[in-house]
């Protein structure tokens, strides 16, 4: 029997879910209203709403219906729960960059959960470095064994205290235990740890988010894919990382980095339905990459994650730079002259510059139209020229586009970076326009952070 309403339980990053009722002909973004009213923020900005597909996690297009991803399933009454993942869809380089402070906290959640399953074997100290900022994040300040103090009995009984207060499965990933020794992450942890007294907890989280961007196997979402289409298992794992696409092998649970492409050293990608190749550029003398993703659904909504996941590298890169000053003026504020000299620099800059982005909403995914045909495509494309101007850098805009139609086996679609004409008729917007999307939360960030700027320029003070 159909029903007209369904309950779907959404579950958070911190291991707690959240139930909602919506109705049967429901659409993503209805989802989202309830999360964000039940959270009780404006924005969820990072994170995005995914399904688990084949044993994979894909983000939802908001504005489809659900039924697309649950299937015949949603339309019958059904004893099995319908469920979906608040996970974080971007990664930033900098925590500054989430203004709230309980999506800041969500994010801290799912990299403390990625730290404990991460491979990166040759990385054993970064673990260190990220356990001791966990640690002061979650408890505080660590006392310290009294100076001068030559009592054995004491210092011993100091010592197994503090190897107490932590249990290493919370803090390390289990092979790094079979490899130390319960014994020894207890003992040498807390050194590390007593060196951040002070830290608040803020800061210590922040300080976390910016180490795990270190981590190889960290600020990386994951999709499987096959060398060969018939193959029973899925070797290839594709990472979007923060500034590109990483590609992994698999062997024997183990992640070996084969090719690590940031965005401008991809020319172009191209899907087939299943079939999915990666071009880069002919600087790199390397042959085009063919993989296989699952199906003809999972290659549509890998290019929609690369497409946003691009696009927010590019719309991002001044606010990174202003949290660069930010950082900067830190590490400077020892050394008054080089401090004053700095201030004055970037009070200019903050006067020069705008902050201003065309970056989509964070929770709207987006929006798609039917292709146009080829004779439009073909008169757009006499009608326009596009010219990509960056910075001085010299930085080639590698713009993605996905369009919500059938993926045709005998038509293969590919995606340029070196004639974005060519793409125009994918896109939801002309490429001769510019991108009228909402800026309010990255305008929030600008205004945020040259208040914080010019407050230390004025005061030679740091602020929290």
């Amino acid at each position: 029997m159909r029903t007209t309403q369904k309950r779907v339980y959404i579950l958070l990053p911190n291991k707690q879910n959240l139930d909602c009722t919506v109705r049967v002909r429901a659409r993503g973004h209805e989802v989202l209203n309830s999360v964000l009213k039940q959270l009780g923020v404006s924005e969820l900005q990072v994170f995005g709403l995914a399904v688990l597909r084949d044993n994979e996690y894909l983000f939802l297009d908001l504005e489809q219906k659900l039924s697309k991803y649950f299937g015949k399933r949603w339309n019958r009454r059904s004893l099995v729960p319908f469920i979906l993942f608040l996970r974080v869809q971007y990664y930033v380089e900098s925590g500054r960059l989430i203004l709230s402070s309980k999506v800041q906290q969500l994010y801290y959640a799912e990299l403390r959960h990625k730290v404990l399953h991460s491979e990166s074997r040759h990385q054993e100290a970064l673990f260190f470095q990220l356990a001791a900022s966990a640690l002061q994040a979650d408890v505080g300040d660590l006392e310290q064994t009294a100076e001068g103090n030559d009592d054995d009995d004491e210092e011993e009984g100091e010592e197994k205290r503090h190897q107490h207060y932590f249990l290493p499965e919370d803090y390390f990933p289990s092979w790094l235990i079979k490899r130390r020794g319960r014994d020894f992450l207890l003992q040498h942890c807390p050194v590390l740890h007593i060196e951040l007294r002070g830290v608040t907890h803020s800061q210590a989280v922040l300080l976390f988010i910016k180490e795990a961007g270190n981590l190889q196997d960290g600020p990386v979402t994951f999709y499987r894919m096959k060398q060969e289409k018939n193959e029973l298992r899925s070797v290839i794992l594709l990472g979007v990382a923060l500034k590109g696409i990483r590609i992994y092998q698999d062997l024997e649970g183990k992640l070996c980095l084969l090719y690590d492409f940031s965005w401008t050293d991809i020319d172009r990608l191209t899907f087939q339905g299943s079939r999915f190749e990666i071009a880069a550029v002919g600087s790199l003398c390397l042959p085009k990459l063919v993989y296989y993703t699952p199906s003809a659904f999972h290659s549509k909504h890998v290019l929609r994650h690369l497409s946003d996941s691009h696009r927010l590298h590019i719309d991002t890169r001044g606010v990174v730079g202003y949290i660069q000053q930010l950082d900067d003026m830190e590490a400077s504020h020892f050394y008054k002259e080089a401090y004053i000299c700095d201030t004055a620099c970037l009070a200019h800059r903050l006067q020069s510059n705008s902050l201003t982005s065309s970056m989509t909403d964070w929770s709207v995914a987006v929006e798609t139209v039917t292709a146009w045909s080829k004779e439009e495509e073909e008169e757009e494309e006499e009608d326009k020229v596009t010219v990509f101007q960056e910075d001085a850098l010299n930085v080639c805009v590698f713009m993605l586009t996905v369009a919500e139609f059938e993926l045709c086996v005998d038509q293969p679609v590919e995606l340029f970076v070196d004639n974005p004409a060519e793409l125009s008729w994918l896109a939801e917007l002309s490429v001769d326009r510019p991108v009228e999307l909402p800026s309010s939360y990255w305008a929030a960030v600008g205004v945020e952070m040259k208040q914080v700027l010019r407050r230390r320029a004025d005061e030679g003070v740091s602020v929290d």
